[in-house]
């Protein structure tokens, strides 16, 4: 997660406080800012980059298996035009 982002966002959090408050501004800031970290960081996040590279390695697995796939019924009917056995077993 970026820190930037964080920063932005506590930031954001601390000018939705009242005038009243702002004295408090800076320390709700940083609580903010703790806060946040502390609950993303207990998320099992993962980074747009890793997500495309696993996106990728699944989107070439589904094509091998249907590839494979393919390829077993082929043999499964020509297998079965040789041999004269009609119908599948599974």
């Amino acid at each position: 997660m970026d820190p930037r982002f964080i920063d932005d966002l506590a930031r954001r959090l601390s000018a939705a406080v009242p005038q009243g408050l702002l004295a408090v501004g800076r320390d709700l800031e940083d609580n903010f800012k703790a806060v946040l970290q502390s609950g993303l960081a207990k998320l099992d996040l993962v980074t747009r980059q890793e997500f495309d590279v696993q996106a990728g390695v699944l989107r070439r697995t589904r094509e091998k298996l249907e590839a494979l796939e393919a390829k077993v019924a082929a043999l499964e009917k020509e297998l079965r035009s040789s041999t004269g056995v009609t119908g599948s077993t599974g």
